[in-house]
């Protein structure tokens, strides 16, 4: 649960808080036996026994064909100590080509055209958090309609606006009646013009906000979706 600073279309602020939600498990899988199934994470194989270390090892003119023969004849592949362990507690740790662990990483980010072309490439900077600042979040006033959001972004999270007392409540609550009424999603975004992603803590991964409102009598839902993907079509080559 976190705090956010907002301001409504009468540009009025309030600190409000915003929960994670999580939608419940209606379907559960079992097996013959009537047993819940879960997910778990699995050895492959450990790094001298992936396709590159096999190939390289394995030489030759054509080592994809003679690594075909391999795997035919044998199971260089497999590692009776160690192939299908089952991993628990794992860190996350950065190799070099030659499979080796390194300490010291540069981080880039890479910008890439609607065909997959890469436009920029330039070093990796942290975002600072900007949800919870002097500056609120302020109504953009840019309304987009339902339809148009659904088929134009993907959403990978949201988050729920409560509030934390009477007076969030009568302002959240009016924010919320008037997106249901005018049946659209308010963009919202940081800075002074609301034109700077939503960074919810340093160094995370920087949103576009969709703001929902739904009310049923005196109660108001406000969900904020987040979006980091717009889905594009790539340009067509002109003959």
């Amino acid at each position: 649960m976190g705090s956010m600073n907002i301001s409504n279309s009468k540009n009025r602020d309030a600190v409000v808080a915003t929960r994670s939600v999580s939608s419940t498990q209606r379907i559960v899988y079992l097996d013959e036996k009537g047993r819940q199934t879960k997910s778990v994470r699995v050895l492959r194989a450990p790094l001298d026994r992936d396709l590159g270390a096999l190939t390289k090892k394995i030489g030759g003119s054509d080592p994809l064909a003679a690594l075909s023969d391999a795997l035919i004849k044998g199971d260089p592949e497999v590692d009776l100590e160690c192939t299908g362990q089952f991993l628990r507690d794992t860190s996350r740790v950065y190799v070099d080509p030659d499979q080796k662990i390194i300490h010291s990483v540069s981080m880039w980010d890479i910008v890439r055209s609607p065909d997959g072309t890469q436009k920029e490439r330039r070093p990796h900077k942290a975002s600072e958090q900007n949800v919870a600042t002097e500056t609120p979040l302020k109504w953009s006033g840019k309304l987009l309609k339902k339809a148009e959001v659904w088929n134009r972004f993907v959403f990978s999270g949201k988050l729920q606006v409560v509030h934390i007392n009477g007076l969030t409540y009568d302002f959240l609550f009016e924010m919320a009646k008037e997106l249901e009424q005018k049946e659209s999603l308010l963009l919202v975004g940081a800075g002074a013009k609301s034109n700077q992603p939503l960074v919810f803590q340093r160094g995370g991964t920087s949103y576009r906000g969709f703001l929902e409102g739904r009310t049923q009598g005196e109660s108001y839902c406000l969900i904020l979706h987040l979006s980091n993907l717009e889905l594009k079509s790539p340009s067509k080559e002109k003959a």
